[in-house]
């Protein structure tokens, strides 16, 4: 019997020019069953009634096991596949605690404000819904809350959603005034984690370590939650962002519909040479907006991937162009999707998939990282995304329950795509990756020391577990800190946080607007 993925690749394939044979490879994955668990003793009863109410009769088993060891006060990392319900795994303790102790706080970050603002609704609805939860006010703590809004999160709210850089240049650097926050904080949510790497990561490694050496300060000691797409030694990693251990939960209890996966490779282009005469084929972008719109006109609901905002941008234009000529009742369901846009443009577009109404959807990655959107008939990649882990990141939104789906990966011309469409074990076979970060990085180490010692001073065996005598000792001959009675202390009016990029060096933002209304269009 020919499963629906397969279905939809022929659709695909036959809309290629004749003669043409872009498949290099096929593989069949097959379907994955659910395993539920019931709802733990422990699980408040108002808190599981309103999950049932959201249509969660019983939970995935690896949202219970996750759930589980935090309850324990255990950390842990849930690292599984795309839309597994990991957010669940985290709330159910949270609001069970929250519900149990009036004084618990409780601390979301992410690296994207957008997914901080998702979770954030999900956290309002859920509170709303609990009759003791009616004080807990989830609030939003970043860049671009006003003062009386930061105001309000600071004195009264008892779930803050933020991010690394607002906890490193707001709350550890005036932490004085976080102290009833941070004497009481009871969880540290770290949403996907798996973005924490490299000067980025190992800077976030030091602000947690910051942050939990502050809170035993005022005689907190908060549970740590990890969530993370699935990578290789998730709680070696998580482990690495804390200094402590952490448990880890990697066996997805979550269904997953059948899929075809295919590895596609573009036609070369009659009409163009390249250097020296070489052959050139017909670009990823291209050929992806192509294959998505016969998708969509094969009833199919396609995301395709691709890899800058201007290739979001076009390969929606062409998708749109070729549904004019070949289905133009279609045509204006195909959008684009990057980061930059506005946040009730992004609401809209996720609402619009959501629904059915959008029928294809151009993005970047910025849809990768948790935004609630599965369950999609085909995936298109335009180009290898870089990482194992971030292909089938993207490939696991597509996959209804209990129907077979579609994920196309389209070799742009280069080598390495070209490598993997002709060597599919590269690619199919090969481990997920594991994240490196490096905390112990002099240019990341000796700035963070800084900080730390500005919040607090630090004691020789602190400096041992860090690995930095070296990093300090020179701190001290540059004048940056002095070392009395076995403590290091900064020299007065030293302060260093706003110095300390925790992204690394970027490229400033630009500001998009429109001339004519001087309306805000986004950002680039």
């Amino acid at each position: 019997m020919v499963g629906f993925g397969s279905e939809l690749l022929a659709a695909a394939v036959a809309g290629s020019e004749p003669g043409e044979q872009p498949l290099r490879h096929v593989a069949e994955l097959p379907a994955q069953p659910s395993r539920a668990r019931h709802w733990p003793a422990w699980a408040d009863p108002e808190v599981v009634r309103a999950f049932t109410d959201r249509g969660i009769s019983l939970p995935w088993s690896h949202q219970i096991a996750t759930a589980e060891l935090a309850h324990a006060g255990r950390h842990v990392v849930i690292s599984t596949g795309t839309a597994s319900g990991k957010s669940l795994a985290y709330q159910l303790p949270i609001l069970s605690a929250l519900v149990a102790d009036p004084r618990a706080r409780v601390l979301y970050l992410s690296p994207t404000k957008a997914l901080g603002h998702d979770q954030l609704r999900a956290a309002h609805a859920l509170t709303t819904a609990i009759p003791r939860l009616q004080d807990v006010a989830p609030t939003a703590y970043d860049g671009d809350s006003p003062a009386e809004v930061r105001r309000f999160a600071r004195e009264r709210s008892r779930w803050l959603f933020s991010n690394p850089d607002m906890v490193h240049l707001a709350m550890l650097r005036n932490h004085a005034r976080w102290a009833v926050f941070l004497s009481g904080l009871r969880f540290l949510v770290v949403d996907e984690c798996h973005y924490y790497r490299g000067v980025f990561g190992s800077n976030v490694a030091m602000v947690l370590r910051r942050l939990l050496r502050l809170c035993a300060r005022y005689s907190a000691a908060p549970t740590v939650i990890f969530a993370s797409a699935t990578t290789a030694s998730p709680g070696a990693t998580a482990a690495e962002l804390i200094g402590q251990p952490v448990e880890e939960i990697t066996v997805d209890g979550s269904p997953q519909g059948a899929r075809t996966v295919a590895l596609w490779e573009p036609a070369l282009r009659a009409d163009l040479l390249g250097e020296n005469g070489a052959p050139v084929r017909r670009s990823a972008g291209a050929e992806a907006a192509r294959v998505m719109a016969d998708l969509i006109v094969h009833g199919a609901q396609t995301l395709t991937f691709v890899r800058s905002r201007r290739s979001a941008e076009l390969t929606a234009l062409a998708a749109r162009a070729r549904l004019d000529d070949i289905a133009p009742e279609l045509a204006d369901k195909v959008a684009s999707y990057r980061a930059g846009y506005l946040a009730e443009d992004r609401s809209e577009l996720e609402h619009a998939l959501a629904e059915g109404r959008l029928r294809g959807l151009a993005a970047t990655n910025a849809l990768e990282l948790g935004v609630d959107i599965a369950g999609l008939d085909a995936v298109v990649i335009a180009g290898f995304p870089g990482t194992v882990s971030s292909f089938w990141q993207q490939a696991g939104r597509s996959g209804r329950r209990g129907q077979g789906a579609l994920v196309v990966l389209i070799a742009r011309d280069d080598p390495l795509d070209t490598y993997l469409v002709h060597h599919p074990a590269a690619l199919l076979d090969k481990p997920i990756e594991r994240v490196v970060i490096d905390p112990a990085n002099p240019y990341v180490l000796a700035p963070q020391l800084l900080c730390a010692a500005t919040e607090m001073p630090l004691d020789d065996a602190e400096v041992r577990t860090l690995g930095a005598e070296e990093v300090a000792s020179t701190l001290v001959d540059d004048g940056l800190l002095r070392r009395r009675s076995g403590k290091y202390f900064p020299m007065p009016g030293l302060e260093p946080h706003s110095a300390v990029d925790v992204r690394g060096p970027t490229g400033g933002q630009v500001v998009i607007v429109e001339a004519e209304t001087g309306r805000l269009l986004g950002t680039a």
